[in-house]
């Protein structure tokens, strides 16, 4: 697309600012009314006012604006005057984005791509592209060539599931095939094309954003009065250069006492969270901390489950740490620890090819905590990545009627096995799984743990409890993480003093292998 395009456009200003923040211009009935406010003429002019004083208030902080066309359109014959007058406030290297979710075709969808851009203005717009590429192409080729769509794609409303999230025959949602549609369609036209999804729906970001390729542009709203995690949405949807996102909020500035404090205090937690995520991805992968393990290290910290302090182990040293995967109690907390095992897995070489196959067919939990683990896990790495494997543990006592009745789930005879567990300790769970495993004829190829604690066992022996297994049984261990994980978290965080993180060097130090 040429150079004068939308995107360029956007990508100017959003350089210029420093700023992916958009800000919102919604001047519904009841941000406007007042006792003065009595006539249409009243109306339109209340409303001119609120749009002015945010975009006087938030110009220095604004990557582009977004008004919604309802809001006008609700206002009465004055209203599209009205909007035009308020997009006239806004500088001309400053991107409009029109919300008006149009959907229609032929010389219908040109007529409504005419009202935006000949009469108000606008750079770009939003659309619904379920009637297909003569939806869209009226709006952004041709004379509109400069101009520029969000199409949308999963939007953040609980509904959006009813329709968007449907399974396609080949397998992939709805909204993925919008959001490759939008890539090829850019690709075969040259259009500047970008979608909508929810802030509100990480998964859905992380899909749109692998489907759609790093090019792409999200618009991401529901941060804020809809409740989505804002660090969450970013880490999922941004590119890897913690770009081509935008963050739209409407009532999170209009509703503020400052307005021009609200817009600054959005933008500056958005670029906070790129700046953390850029410097993660920054970090030489050999001692990187992934967004998977700061996520895993700060929910087992907010669930208890890892806590600092002074503990003595059943080894008799004092260790400045403990991690209890038993505290993982809530369903919320599941999720999160399934999720965390997978991502894991899936990152692990040891474990997965180049194509994204497993080399394994079975995940077994020996009894009894590696029941639950097993189950999060195997349920996580079919929702997160497609992956579906078999699942399996033990019972610690045998049904006294049938044959092998100490063994639960799916077949492992002739299978390949990956073993889950919390940690390994002194390895004694792992070493009796792999004899249960070979009397059945299954072939133990590895064992995922949350956590390694990668001290040695004794000071004769200065392997550690993970490494003995890999010797002795000759398989991989992978872990979500590990001591100098934990190190490189504590250095990287503000929440732990130096005294936190002095202690779990000088062990490391003192016992790390």
């Amino acid at each position: 697309s040429n150079m004068t395009s939308f995107f360029a456009k956007l990508e100017a200003r959003v350089n210029e600012v420093d700023s992916l923040l958009c800000v919102g211009l919604d001047p519904h009935s009841k941000e406007i009314s007042s006792d003065d406010v009595k006539t249409p003429e009243d109306k339109c002019a209340a409303a001119f006012t609120f749009c002015k004083t945010i975009i006087d208030a938030t110009l220095p902080y604004a990557a582009c604006y977004k008004p919604n066309a309802a809001f006008f359109e609700a206002l009465g014959a004055q209203g599209e005057a009205t909007l035009e007058r308020v997009l006239k406030e806004i500088p001309s290297n400053v991107p409009i984005l029109l919300d008006v979710k149009r959907g229609d075709i032929g010389s219908t969808a040109a007529a409504y791509a005419e009202a935006c851009y000949e009469h108000l203005k606008a750079d770009a717009v939003t659309l619904s592209p379920l009637m297909g590429w003569d939806s869209v192409s009226p709006f952004v080729t041709e004379s509109y060539a400069d101009k520029g769509a969000f199409l949308l794609c999963k939007t953040s409303n609980p509904g959006s599931n009813d329709i968007l999230a449907l399974n396609l025959a080949n397998g992939e949602t709805l909204y993925e095939r919008i959001a490759k549609l939008a890539q090829d369609w850019s690709t075969s036209s040259g259009a500047s094309l970008g979608l909508v999804v929810g802030a509100t729906d990480s998964v859905a970001l992380a899909n749109v954003r692998k489907a759609a390729g790093e090019k792409a542009w999200i618009l991401a709203p529901g941060v804020g009065a809809q409740g989505g995690d804002l660090e969450a949405a970013l880490r999922a949807g941004m590119n890897s250069a913690g770009t081509a996102m935008l963050i739209p909020v409407s009532r999170g500035i209009s509703r503020a006492e400052d307005r021009a404090a609200a817009a600054k205090e959005l933008r500056d937690k958005i670029n906070e969270t790129r700046n953390k995520l850029k410097s993660e991805e920054s970090s030489s992968s050999g001692d990187a901390i992934q967004p998977y393990q700061k996520e895993f290290l700060e929910f087992s910290l907010s669930e208890g489950v890892l806590k600092f302090g002074s503990f003595v182990l059943k080894s008799g040293r004092t260790s400045p740490y403990f991690f209890n995967a038993g505290l993982f109690a809530t369903g919320a907390a599941l999720d999160k620890l399934g999720r965390s095992y997978a991502s894991a897995i899936m990152a692990a070489p040891q474990l997965v090819d180049e194509k994204g196959r497993v080399n394994f067919d079975v995940l077994f939990g020996p009894a009894y905590k590696g029941i639950s683990l097993g189950a999060v896990a195997a349920a996580a790495l079919y929702r997160d990545y497609g992956v579906d494997v078999g699942y399996a543990y033990n019972r610690k006592e045998a049904k006294d009627h049938g044959e092998g009745g100490k063994l639960v789930g799916a077949g492992m005879t002739d299978k390949r096995v990956l073993v889950i567990d919390d940690v390994i300790t002194a390895g004694t769970a792992i070493r009796e799984s792999h004899e249960m495993l070979s009397t059945i004829g299954a072939k133990m190829v590895g064992v995922v743990i949350a956590l390694d604690r990668a001290e040695k066992r004794s000071l004769e022996d200065p392997v550690s409890a993970v490494q003995a297994v890999e010797r002795d049984l000759s398989v991989s261990v992978t872990s979500i993480v590990n001591l100098q994980q934990l190190q490189l978290f504590l250095e990287k965080s503000p929440d732990y003093g130096n005294d936190v993180l002095a202690t779990v060097k000088e062990y490391r130090s003192k016992f790390g292998v």
